[in-house]
């Protein structure tokens, strides 16, 4: 699927009730990774807060899932070098946002074995992020304990999105869970 916007992954046997759940939310697909599927919903942004209160009237109906990923932007790539020059652009497009403010990077990356480094991207960009900001005299810190916002990268073989989760969207939906 090349027009995602949510990575979700299954628990262990929650795979098919995962599927099911997000099927009636909007398009998905299958991928080649174990538990982890991508969808299409009309309004990624509210599904964590349609899962929470789908989850306190129904707990047995999200079961299924582990973790529930929104994107905001999605690109894609074929070497580790396009990955991190596109997801600069990406990360760098979300600093205004930071300015002031404590944050990490998080990469969750799928596929690229050995060629794509997660915790090497993630200094990389928090180190662009730091550096835009800067620039512009609001400088922000980098925080891995309780930041005030996670930039979160997905990737999925050479596919990626990105999204910016403040401190109090992770308190509130706990699917969230970028780390």
């Amino acid at each position: 699927m090349r027009d995602w916007n949510v990575l979700v992954t299954a628990r262990e046997g929650g795979f098919a009730r995962a599927r099911r759940l997000l099927a009636g939310l909007g398009q998905v697909a299958e991928t080649r990774y174990y538990n982890v599927l991508l969808a299409r919903v009309a309004d990624p942004r509210g599904l964590p807060g349609f899962l929470a209160e789908l989850a306190a009237a129904h707990p047995e109906s999200v079961s299924g899932l582990a973790r529930v990923a929104p994107v905001d932007r999605t690109f894609t790539f074929q070497t580790a070098e396009e990955f991190l020059a596109r997801a600069r652009d990406a990360v760098l497009a979300l600093a205004p946002s930071l300015a002031g403010r404590s944050f990490h990077v998080r990469v969750h990356r799928r596929g690229f074995r050995g060629a794509l480094h997660s915790h090497e991207a993630e200094r990389a960009l928090a180190g662009a992020i730091l550096e835009t900001l800067e620039a512009a005299g609001r400088p922000g810190r980098v925080a891995l304990e309780d930041s005030d916002a996670v930039v979160a990268v997905e990737t999925i073989g050479s596919q990626a999105g990105v999204a910016l989760w403040t401190r109090e969207d992770l308190a509130r939906w706990a699917l969230l869970r970028p780390g």
